[in-house]
Order: C-alpha cells, then sequence, then structure tokens
C-alpha cells in the first residue's frame, strides 16, 4: 500500500500552506539553507560562565536569566526569572535579568500559531492546529526570528523552555560537586544557591568553572512539579525597586555623547507629504541646531527636547493629504456600508442558524446593532527611540515589542544589512500593542544619520493621539431565536471591523506606511478582526462572520484586541436575550454551559463574591464573562442611581488563569485589565474630523480617575491546569458587566461604545 500525502482536513499540504500561505511574506526563501542549530548569543563577563541562552551564573554566585520578552510593566521579567531560578534552585535575591539578544531560540511560536489565521488562506483558519502545519509554522517561526511579546504568550509560550534552562543548569552544577565529593550526582540538590549533598555544601559561584565545561544533561531532568519554592509565590518584582527610585532606564532615559534632541510632526492620516514651511518662523529658537525633512514628515532638532518642539509650532509645517480624510461620518459609514453590501466572511459556525431563525410557532427573532469607536492605546511614555548612525552601523535604544521586526525594518530604511544594526531592548512605560510598530526607531535613526550625531526622538502627546494605529471601530448586527421554552436556539453575530492583523503585520514585517497598509488589507478576510465573537456557551446554532471595512485610519493591535469589542456585542446581546425570555441573566448563562465547568465555577464564585441578586435588591447589577488565551473570567457590575445619576460601586471578578507563577503579578495584571475595561467603557476613543484625531491630550479621553473608581475585587480558582494569559483577559468582559448593570439599575440599554456616547 502505498503512503497517502500528510494532509490537513482543508486539504493543505506542509508544502501548499509553506508555498501557498505563507511564501507571500518571503518567509520560505531558501528554507532547506537555514540552520538548524543556534547559538546562545548570550555575552559574559571573564567572571560569568553561560549555560546556555538563557541563563549565567558568575563566580560570586549571581544568577543572570536572560528574558526574551519585553518588559511592558505586565511582570515578565520577574515570572519568567522565577520560573528558571525555581528549577535552577537558586536565592532570589542573587537573580537579577537582562533583555535577551535577538536570537532564533527565543522565537515564539504560540504567537505564530496565533496570528496565523491572519495570513492562512480561506478555509484553513484552523489549519494551524493540525500537528504537521503547527510544526511548519513554528519552524518557520524559529527561522524568520519571530521575536515577539504580544497576545498573552509569555509564560504560555516559554513556562517549558525556562523550566528546561534551569534544570540543565542545576543537573550541571549538581554533576561538578559530585566529581568533587565522588558521588552520584542524582544523590544531590541544589537550594538557594547552593549544591547539597548530606552535611556538604557547595555554592553556585564556586562550581560555575566545571560546571559550564560539561555536556548538558539528556532528557532534562525537570522538578516533578513546575511548582516550587519560587515559582507559584509571590516574589518582590525585579523592576519595581529601580522604577521606584528612578534608576530605571527607558529609551528616554538614554544619555549619549554630543547626543541632540528632536520633535516631529506628520501630516493628517492618509497618503500626506509635506508641502511648506514657514522657515523664517524658527529663527530665534535657543537651542535650535537644525530642520530635518523628509516626504512624510518634518522634525526639529536641538540641544533639548522643549526647544526642538516649539520649533516645529513656529515652523508651522503644511501637508497635502491625496484622497478624503477620515471623519465620524466617513468611518460610520464605511462599517455601515460593509454590513449592508460589503462581501461577508463566514469565521466560524456550528449547526443550521438559518433553519433556527425561521420564525415557527413558538420561536421569537431578536435583532440588535453594536458599535464600538476608535480607541486611544494612551499609554504613559509616548513613542521615543534613540538612535546614532556611524561608520555605516547604526544603535538604537527603543522599546519595541518586537525587536528582530524593528532591526530588519530600520536596516531596510537605511540601505544597511541587519547585522550592520545594534538593537538595545527597553523597558516600556506601557505599550499594549502600540510598540509593534518601528516607525519611531526608523525616523530616529534617519535623523541622525542625516545630522551625523546622536538623536534622541520623542513623540509630543499630541503627535502620539494623531498619529495612533486605534482599536479598531466596529458595528455589529446581533441576531438571536429564543423558542417556546426561553432556549437560546440560533445566535449570529455580523461585525463590520478593519483586517486590523493584516494591516498590522504589513507595517511590522514589511515596513509599510500605514495607509499603505490599510489600503492593501482593505477587503480582505481576517479572523482575528473577529476573535472572541465566538460564545462559550452551549448555543446548537451559530454563525458568526466577518465584513471587512475600510475606515480610512489605521487600526493595530490594543489590549484585549478585538475581545474588547465582541464581548461587549456577544454580553450585552446576551443580556437582552436573557430578558426577553424573562430569565434571569446569570441563570440564563448557566443552563448553556455545558462542557465548560471552568467557566461555570468563575460565575458561580463572582455570583458568592457579589452577591448576586439581579438587581432585585435595589442595588443594579450586570453579569459578563468570557474566555480567552486559556482564561475564564466572570464579572459583575454593580451599579446605583443617585443624585448625580447612576455609578458604579464595586466590579467583582474570578479569574481561572491555570497555575500561577506570581499570584500578586496575576492580581495585578486583572486590576489593571479591569481598569483598562472601564476605561474602555466611559472613554479612551477618539473622534476624527478633516484627517485629526479630536482627542489629543490624555485630559481629553475622558479616562477614569482615582474619584471615579469603583471597589474592585479579584479572586482566582485554584487550578493545577497550565498558564493562561492573564494581561488581557481582564479587559473584555467589563464593559458588558457595566452596560449590563446600567440597564439593571436605569433601565437605559446601551449599545455603544464608550457607553456615554449613549447620553447617560
Amino acid at each position: 500500500m502505498s503512503a497517502k500525502p500528510d494532509r490537513t482536513k482543508e486539504g493543505l499540504s506542509r508544502r501548499s500552506l509553506l508555498i501557498g500561505g505563507l511564501a507571500a511574506g518571503g518567509l520560505v526563501v531558501g528554507w532547506s539553507l537555514w540552520p538548524r542549530q543556534y547559538r546562545p548569543g548570550l555575552a559574559a563577563t571573564e567572571d560569568e560562565r553561560v549555560f546556555d541562552a538563557w541563563l549565567k551564573i558568575a563566580r560570586d554566585g549571581q544568577v543572570t536569566v536572560a528574558v526574551p520578552q519585553a518588559e511592558l510593566g505586565q511582570g515578565v521579567y520577574t515570572q519568567l526569572a522565577q520560573i528558571v531560578a525555581g528549577e535552577l534552585g537558586a536565592d532570589w535575591r542573587t537573580v537579577a535579568v537582562q533583555p535577551a539578544a535577538i536570537n532564533p531560540l527565543f522565537a515564539n511560536d504560540l504567537l505564530a500559531r496565533q496570528w496565523a489565521p491572519a495570513v492562512l488562506p480561506e478555509g484553513a483558519d484552523r489549519a494551524g492546529e493540525e500537528p504537521v502545519i503547527a510544526d511548519a509554522i513554528d519552524k518557520l517561526a524559529t527561522r524568520s526570528t519571530f521575536m515577539v511579546t504580544a497576545g498573552s504568550t509569555s509564560i504560555r509560550m516559554f513556562e517549558e523552555p525556562a523550566r528546561k534552562a534551569g534544570a540543565v543548569a542545576r543537573a550541571m552544577l549538581c554533576q561538578a560537586a559530585a566529581a568533587r565529593w565522588d558521588v552520584a550526582w542524582e544523590s544531590c540538590q541544589a537550594q538557594d544557591g547552593f549544591v547539597v549533598y548530606q552535611q556538604k555544601r557547595l555554592r553556585f559561584g564556586e562550581l560555575v568553572d566545571e560546571a559550564a565545561a560539561l555536556d548538558p544533561p539528556d532528557p532534562v531532568p525537570l522538578l516533578p512539579s513546575p511548582r516550587n519554592i519560587l515559582s507559584g509565590t509571590d516574589q518582590l518584582r525585579l523592576d519595581v525597586p529601580a522604577k521606584l527610585d528612578g534608576s530605571a532606564t527607558f529609551a528616554g532615559d538614554v544619555r549619549l555623547p554630543e547626543m541632540l534632541y528632536a520633535s516631529i510632526r506628520h501630516g493628517p492620516i492618509g497618503d500626506s507629504r509635506l508641502k511648506a514651511l514657514r522657515s523664517a518662523g524658527a529663527k530665534g529658537i535657543i537651542g535650535l541646531v537644525d530642520v530635518v525633512t523628509n516626504d512624510r514628515w518634518v522634525a526639529a532638532v536641538a540641544t533639548n527636547w522643549w526647544a526642538a518642539n516649539k520649533a516645529l509650532d513656529r515652523l508651522a509645517p503644511v501637508f497635502v493629504t491625496s484622497g478624503s480624510l477620515p471623519s465620524d461620518e466617513s468611518i460610520e459609514t464605511a462599517l455601515a456600508e460593509a454590513l449592508r453590501t460589503g462581501k461577508g466572511w463566514q469565521i466560524d459556525s456550528r449547526g443550521s442558524l438559518l433553519k433556527s431563525l425561521e420564525k415557527s410557532a413558538g420561536t421569537r427573532v431578536f435583532e440588535a446593532q453594536y458599535n464600538v469607536a476608535p480607541a486611544l492605546h494612551a499609554g504613559i511614555e509616548t513613542r521615543c527611540a534613540t538612535a546614532s548612525v556611524r561608520g555605516g552601523k547604526v544603535e538604537i535604544w527603543v522599546a519595541t515589542q518586537a525587536p528582530a521586526a524593528a532591526r530588519e525594518v530600520v536596516a531596510s530604511a537605511l540601505g544597511f544589512s541587519a547585522s550592520d544594526v545594534i538593537l538595545y531592548p527597553m523597558m516600556a512605560g506601557g505599550a499594549f500593542g502600540r510598540a509593534l510598530d518601528p516607525a519611531v526607531a526608523v525616523e530616529a535613526a534617519l535623523i541622525s544619520r542625516q545630522m551625523g550625531r546622536p538623536v534622541q526622538l520623542t513623540w509630543s502627546r499630541a503627535e502620539e493621539c494623531l498619529q495612533d494605529h486605534y482599536r479598531a471601530p466596529a458595528k455589529a448586527r446581533m441576531i438571536g431565536a429564543i423558542d417556546d421554552t426561553g432556549q437560546l436556539t440560533g445566535f449570529a453575530a455580523k461585525i463590520a471591523a478593519p483586517a486590523t492583523m493584516r494591516e498590522q503585520l504589513r507595517r511590522m514585517i514589511r515596513g509599510d506606511l500605514p495607509y499603505q497598509a490599510w489600503q492593501q488589507a482593505a477587503d480582505e478576510r481576517d479572523p482575528l478582526a473577529v476573535e472572541g465573537a465566538m460564545p462559550p456557551y452551549a448555543i446548537p446554532n451559530i454563525a458568526i462572520d466577518h465584513y471587512p471595512a475600510n475606515v480610512g485610519i489605521p487600526t493595530g493591535r490594543w489590549r484585549g484586541n478585538a475581545d474588547s469589542y465582541t464581548a461587549f456585542f456577544v454580553e450585552s446581546f446576551l443580556d437582552e436575550l436573557a430578558r426577553a425570555a424573562g430569565i434571569e441573566p446569570l441563570s440564563f448563562r448557566m443552563q448553556m454551559l455545558t462542557g465548560q465547568p471552568r467557566l461555570a465555577a468563575c460565575i458561580n464564585g463572582v455570583a458568592a463574591m457579589a452577591n448576586w441578586t439581579g438587581g432585585a435588591g435595589g442595588e443594579g447589577q450586570g453579569i459578563a464573562s468570557h474566555v480567552a488565551r486559556g482564561s475564564y473570567i466572570a464579572v459583575i457590575a454593580s451599579a446605583r442611581t443617585g443624585d448625580r445619576g447612576v455609578r458604579v460601586s464595586r466590579i467583582s471578578a474570578m479569574v481561572d488563569a491555570g497555575r500561577l507563577i506570581n499570584p500578586d503579578i496575576a492580581r495585578q495584571q486583572i486590576e489593571g485589565g479591569i481598569v483598562w475595561g472601564l476605561a474602555q467603557a466611559l472613554g479612551v476613543a477618539t473622534g476624527f474630523e478633516g484627517g485629526l484625531a479630536n482627542v489629543r491630550r490624555l485630559r481629553d479621553a475622558n479616562l477614569p480617575t482615582l474619584a471615579d473608581m469603583p471597589e474592585v475585587q479579584v479572586e482566582f480558582v485554584r487550578s493545577d491546569a497550565d498558564p493562561g494569559g492573564i494581561g488581557e483577559i481582564g479587559v473584555p468582559a467589563v464593559a458588558p458587566a457595566v452596560a449590563n448593570a446600567l440597564f439593571s439599575a436605569a433601565g437605559v440599554r446601551m449599545r455603544n461604545l464608550p457607553l456615554l456616547s449613549d447620553g447617560l
């Protein structure tokens, strides 16, 4: 019998995926020529010994962990270091971290599979789940050095490699000690920075020379449980002390000899080109050194940033834009037209939706339309990069979520090879997806080359708002069918939204200009644009459709991504359906949770936490839940009416995020996600007029203040499941829970985000 070709259920072979699916990105050229082995690439002093790409140990016992993921405030430096050090048996007081060098060994395969549906052909959205295709995607990610921090993947991707790194070093240290003592190395233990055998003890630092010269053990001797003396416990964050005393270095803190400072202005959104400057206007500004122009922007360079930014005001640059300028009306029209006449792509389905929507005896069909406005990233740190271009080489300091891609784009812009670019990954003062964009690094490098000196480029707050890659606006038409017993038998979500992930990849990998990226992606299907719209409930007939919309503004990944609006659509509409069925909203959800014990536990748990009454006790209550990135959450918002209107008084959340590496950091992330979700519910959106965002300062974004914040309660379900993502799961369920609570308290159904746009 002849062997059959290995194909997925969709009929895709590994070869057809590589050539037909991803070859357009240029990732498979020279497949057979790529190396199969990679060197660690971890630099060491003469007193340090490298054990692998993750870990080095000094003769004084200092343990340094190289972390491949960007520290964005989410605590990844601490958590990955805990995993390595816990397996190693290190003393936490001797552990330090540093950013890992760009290396294929740190490719984020999990994120590559997570993003793959955005580039796979139609009908292959789940092909990444097939072993042969997943293996191909993993190899592509490695060989293209797909180092990216996004999608709540840091722990889920790197827990096992981090454990193995610590375990290998532990075994090698034990082998070195055992050779001195003439005992079996398996009888030795590593704890608190020592190798111990009975009453004998040797510090790690005393053993590093012999240990580093040994061959790594095979198989890797992992500890019996991922939970150990460090991993799974509340350890102090490694990044916090430096942030508190001001010694932490961000891109804006870099200081180089002869360095200059630059501020920049871009044209309105779209194909904008610089037309004119009022050159005489900047004369007399003390500290101004020069003005650097580009077809797309103008930068003032000075001995201090304030002088540079003031010079731009006086230069009064004029830009000319080809094509129409986006406005609130044009965005609304684009979304409405996409739903009304555009081509829809069915992304997911189950059962027979059309049959379930037939108006037979006892079946009632309900429809509702929901809208979300574009939202700002609004990180506390604006875009900033420091660059030094000299002698055909460039050094660049920048907070980036995609260091390898940023290096490639900078090299391409300068006409250099990637090996001529040295990129220093910096911590970010909040990124939320914004630091996937390499534009500020490219601009800093171009200005530095023009000036012949190091330059630090910092965007003003207004420029940050005007040139943001906004959380996509979206419009949804929701349809539900309820039978005569109150059961939800059919559910449809038709969502108009830009193809954000395809757009993001064009900017991040190819270096496309924003207008080029959205125009190229305008009519393309993007499963990630409706991510999170498939309800976790046992509804027999479901269809989820994406209607690509060209809204005329750049859009990008955002904390919670598409889940931030799809959860609002789904959970708000479910609340409407529950009330139409005459069933209390929590019970309505619980009766559909067949096969979802973890989510059911979250809903039951939060109901007990919040003393759920469904609003019967005089206090409005709203519930919402969500599943994403291997984590589960249920949120109850409590609202009261008073002299000042309706006010959210408490938000309670029960979370199952699997096994927690650092419970305190996990709590911080969920609490931060809830605050972010509340910001989404109340503000952080912007309108547009004449191609410009009308929010240009944080104070205009209607962000929640301490005075606005309700009491926040967070609890976790004790779980031994693999870790789930915690950076984003706190966001999506908050806005629908608040909307449902406001309906419970005031009887007003809000279908727009931000909710205040409904006039409460």
